[in-house]
């Protein structure tokens, strides 16, 4: 049974994943963004990690995604579409694309941190401290790499909605 659940939310969370890059309407994109980011905190219930669920709805759904929909509605939209994301050639864009992702993987096999730890205990007032100790030891890379990704999304909506650059 738990099993048909998660694959359904998982399903569902790369469909929508899916849709956030094809999405043709920013506002339809970002709406697909916040459906996987519902699903993502479904799957952390079933995993029986509620805070991490609550903090993935109230963060994520809550205030990024205003964010984002707020930056949608700032911009121009029709007029950002007809605009190049990238002046000149796309070409020195795809080979530094391709290069951080060989740096990325590289980086990712000759690691040792993505082993399997067993869960943190639960032990009265100490949960806390030994939740931020593997989060902050055990999964550093995946959690600076959310940093990044999210520094990138808040730049790229800055370049967005700056008018009249030249």
């Amino acid at each position: 049974m738990d099993q048909g659940f998660f694959l359904l939310f998982a399903t569902v969370a790369v469909v929508a994943a899916l849709m956030v890059v094809v999405a043709r309407n920013p506002v339809h994109s970002a709406l697909a963004l916040m459906a996987c980011f519902l699903q993502i905190s479904a799957i952390f219930i079933m995993l029986e990690a509620p805070l991490l669920a609550v903090i993935q709805i109230f963060v994520y759904v809550g205030a990024i995604m205003v964010l984002f929909l707020f930056v949608i509605m700032m911009i121009d939209v029709r007029e950002a579409v007809l605009q190049r994301f990238v002046p000149g050639g796309s070409l020195p864009t795809l080979v530094l694309l391709v290069l951080l992702g060989i740096e990325m993987l590289v980086l990712v096999l000759r690691s040792d941190r993505f082993s399997v730890t067993e869960p943190v205990a639960t032990r009265g007032g100490d949960a806390i401290r030994q939740l931020s100790t593997t989060l902050f030891a055990d999964y550093l890379l995946p959690f600076e790499a959310a940093s990044v990704i999210l520094l990138a999304a808040l730049v790229g909506a800055i370049v967005l909605a700056r008018k009249g650059s030249g």
